[in-house]
């Protein structure tokens, strides 16, 4: 991969990460529960299951979901479901004393980074548009294994960053939520946007992708 398709693919890394969605949602609600250091853990989740996107479409099955509407129906409804499940629970999460040392941390890493694992596995669109869009910076002429470690690396490390700022900025509004109604009112947003996000996620066809 050369300097200048690099540097290209590289600024569509940002665009692709920058954009809402689940990912982003997740993030700002485990820096919102959690704060930024534990929240490490839902966007270390995030990456795995953005590499196993990124793994999917370098195998080859990416054109396999693209082309097949039952196995891109059923992955979709998984995530459409997931999304919902992650909604319910943030709507009934039960309003805490908000401790700034984060030490009331009740979910364990491992949960947490499952959890930012199913959202972004979960997202056939995400695979599919990755189909679409990484073939544009590959050199089909050069060895495409060192080609998409290079891509996976290169998404990575910029969604890592994305992602502390969403978790980091939702942290800082953990500090101003003392009030059990303020972080109830805080919980039904976020469950909102998890709907939202399912909502979205179930209005897309394959042929849209």
């Amino acid at each position: 991969m050369s300097w200048h398709v690099w540097l290209a693919f590289f600024g569509a890394s940002w665009v692709i990460s920058l954009s809402p969605g689940a990912g982003a949602i997740a993030s700002m609600s485990s820096g919102l529960a959690y704060g930024l250091r534990r929240g490490y853990w839902n966007i270390f989740g995030l990456q795995l299951g953005l590499l196993l996107q990124i793994g999917i479409v370098a195998a080859g099955v990416g054109a396999i979901l693209a082309s097949s509407t039952v196995a891109f129906s059923l992955i979709k409804w998984f995530g459409v479901a997931y999304l919902v499940y992650l909604g319910i629970r943030q709507w009934r999460s039960t309003p805490t004393e908000v401790e700034t040392d984060e030490a009331t941390a009740s979910s364990s890493g491992p949960m947490m980074m499952l959890r930012g694992f199913l959202v972004n596995a979960s997202n056939p669109k995400a695979v599919v548009f990755m189909l679409a869009v990484l073939p544009q910076f590959l050199d089909p002429s050069a060895p495409l294994l060192p080609q998409y470690l290079i891509i996976a690396a290169t998404m990575c490390a910029v969604d890592v960053i994305v992602m502390t700022g969403y978790t980091g900025l939702a942290a800082r509004v953990l500090t101003l939520m003392r009030s059990p109604e303020q972080q109830r009112t805080t919980n039904r947003v976020f469950a909102g946007l998890f709907f939202g996000a399912a909502g979205f996620l179930s209005s897309i066809g394959r042929a849209a992708a």
